[in-house]
């Protein structure tokens, strides 16, 4: 989960001298397609940082970024807090390497887990296929004894 800067094209020029891509709120939850209470929450946990002006809360190119791996990791079943812990590694010793070390030894245990519980579906279709089966039978012959 590499916090490399991205750039996006569709993004606000920020009025400040650095001229970074800033986002609204509304901006990030059609790009993403989350609702504004997603981000909201996520900022909450302290995933994303945006700045404000007024009430108004400006989120910058870091945001976007942590909000797309905070997405990727939660579709990959990850918890928010080890979310938070592989994104805050990107920033702390030992850094980019020791974040994508992590990650493989997450990514392999992960993945045991989502192949056992295909497995587990897998075997439960297969009972709920044989028992449909007797079912149909059962009530197919009930049917010609009447």
């Amino acid at each position: 989960m590499n916090l490399r800067n991205i750039d996006r094209p569709g993004a606000q020029q920020s009025a400040a001298k650095d001229d970074t891509p800033t986002y609204t709120i509304s901006d990030l939850a059609r790009e993403f397609g989350v609702t504004t209470r997603t981000i909201r929450f996520y900022e909450d946990k302290g995933l994303i940082h945006p700045g404000r002006i007024g009430l108004k809360r400006i989120y910058k190119q870091r945001d976007w970024v942590r909000l797309r791996l905070v997405l990727r990791g939660k579709r990959l079943g990850f918890s928010l807090d080890e979310i938070a812990g592989i994104i805050d590694m990107y920033d702390a010793e030992p850094g980019e390497i020791g974040q994508l070390e992590y990650m493989l030894r997450r990514l392999t245990q992960q993945r045991r887990i989502l192949l056992q519980q295909k497995q587990d579906l897998e075997q439960t279709l297969t009972e709920l296929n044989q028992i449909e089966t007797q079912c149909r039978r059962q009530l197919s012959d009930m049917q010609d004894a009447t």
